[in-house]
């Protein structure tokens, strides 16, 4: 094994044995609400909704052990559905897409207490954020430390389910940088002004196939990766899909390639939500009717509750359809506008910026959407690792990040405890404040950051070498290639 290829295999391992520590303070901040008595259904005691809030141990796992038939081991979907007068799921139904339904099922299968569920919900949680870290590491080098080190990994990473959906978009990710190639002069998509360093070509199947199958099974966890199938469909549109030599028609194999993408990612999503839509069509419909009609209150931690105050209470219905409705426009057209800026960048440097625009599209999402729950900000890690920004912007974001997260939780605690909980009476309402709408301002900037970003650059894939005497040039092994970059 080559020296180079050695020396990255030690630092990729490296890497995932930092981020096991990091997830291991993770679970163990967790495990603090664990125990140590149960009651009947399996739930820790004592004084378990006191410590979830004071301790700032709560996670939306332990949470769930009662309320959804977790603890009866219903299998979810195929049976119960949503009430709308309650405004509760009921026998068997869960608010998460239907793997993340499979992966609680099979967590709870062998729980016959909260913490056991939790346990058993983090190690597969803790595989996908250690290949999601490994996959990085092996990206990006040092800029993974972003990812593997990172507070909000030690926050949320067992908070909910969402490491699953961040490893599959990474393992999207990888696919794509590690089969794309910088373009050159001569080929199909023309070379960028300047050495953007945003995207380059492609011209095998295979890594888009992996990719569309990660994007898709990504959403069948938690909906958002499947927004990235449109970027990169306008990237091999635009000139990110290299045809055959020979070919007559590059123009339209570009965007064949690029309809067969998006309609593979989707097509993935449906074929994996198509039995139980058959099986139990309530039971799988529930999760969106919940979803939808969530209320926007104090712990949806958004710019919509907060800006609308004081008449966004819950029980303010008009109010809350007026903010729903809004929340739902703004999101889709922050979706929108940043795939069109993305165009813009691409008429100045000829090749469509298709990574920094996921990242600027996750910044709108979080920006707009209705609810904006702690572990959401799993979802940016990748992007603070493959793209160049300042490493300022980064850490004021887990400051804002982490005055939410802590601060909101003491709130709670305060609130329940009945001692004065204002917004001027403690520090814990104005951490909160701090946070939402910091975060809110930290959003908006990081769109323009991300939009203006620069890819890593990614080690190139070994070339065999020449035979003697053939006269072309030795290719190294390992040269610091950007990875669906445009060449000077």
């Amino acid at each position: 094994m080559p020296a180079p290829v050695r020396r990255r295999t030690a630092f990729v391992l490296l890497t995932t044995l930092l981020c096991a520590l990091t997830l291991g303070l993770g679970y163990a901040n967790k495990a603090r609400c664990v125990g140590p008595e149960f009651d009947s259904q399996g739930r820790s005691g004592p004084d378990y909704t006191v410590r979830v809030a004071r301790d700032v141990c709560y996670s939306d796992i332990q949470q769930l052990w009662i309320g959804r038939d977790i603890d009866r081991h219903v299998f979810p979907y195929l049976s119960g559905g949503y009430n709308p007068v309650s405004e509760q799921l009921y026998g068997g139904a869960v608010e998460y897409p239907v793997l993340t339904g499979m992966a609680i099922y099979v967590a709870a299968a062998p729980s016959s207490n909260d913490g056991q569920f939790l346990l058993w919900s983090a190690v597969p949680l803790a595989v996908a954020g250690l290949l999601a870290a490994a996959l990085l590491a092996w990206l990006a080098g040092l800029r993974s430390w972003w990812f593997a080190l990172a507070p909000p990994l030690v926050l949320y990473a067992f908070h909910n389910w969402d490491l699953f959906a961040v490893c599959a978009t990474v393992v999207a990710f990888w696919a794509l940088l590690r089969g794309s190639r910088p373009a050159r002069s001569g080929s199909d998509a023309p070379a960028a002004q300047g050495g953007s360093n945003v995207a380059g070509t492609i011209g095998r199947r295979g890594p888009l196939v992996v990719a569309a199958v990660a994007l898709g099974v990504g959403g069948a966890f938690k909906i958002y990766p499947m927004m990235f199938a449109l970027p990169v469909a306008l990237w091999l549109g635009a000139g990110g899909w290299r045809p055959a030599a020979g070919g007559t028609h590059p123009v339209r194999s570009r965007w064949l390639t690029a309809a067969a993408f998006l309609a593979g990612s989707v097509g993935v999503f449906g074929l994996i939500n198509l039995p139980f839509m058959m099986l139990g069509w309530t039971g799988w419909w529930a999760s969106f009717q919940f979803q939808w009609s969530r209320p926007i209150d104090l712990t949806t931690n958004t710019i919509w509750f907060w800006g609308a105050r004081p008449y966004s209470d819950s029980s303010n219905v008009a109010v809350q359809h007026d903010l729903a409705m809004a929340a739902t426009v703004s999101t889709l057209a922050a979706l929108l506008l940043v795939c069109v800026l993305g165009l813009l960048r691409q008429r100045r440097e000829k090749v469509y910026p298709w990574l920094p625009v996921c990242a600027a599209m996750v910044c709108g999402y979080l920006l707009f959407n209705k609810v904006h729950s702690p572990q959401f900000a799993l979802w940016l890690l990748p992007f603070f690792v493959l793209l160049r920004i300042r490493a300022g912007w980064i850490l004021a974001y887990f400051v804002a990040d982490a005055a939410i997260g802590i601060g909101f939780f003491r709130w709670q605690y305060l609130i329940g405890s009945g001692a004065p909980s204002g917004s001027y009476d403690a520090l814990s309402p104005q951490l909160v404040l701090i946070g939402v709408w910091g975060r809110a301002a930290l959003l908006i900037a990081l769109i323009v950051v991300f939009l203006r970003a620069r890819v890593v650059d990614v080690p190139t894939r070994p070339t065999p070498a020449p035979e003697p005497g053939s006269g072309a040039r030795q290719a190294t092994v390992n040269p610091s290639a950007p990875s669906g970059a445009a060449a000077r």
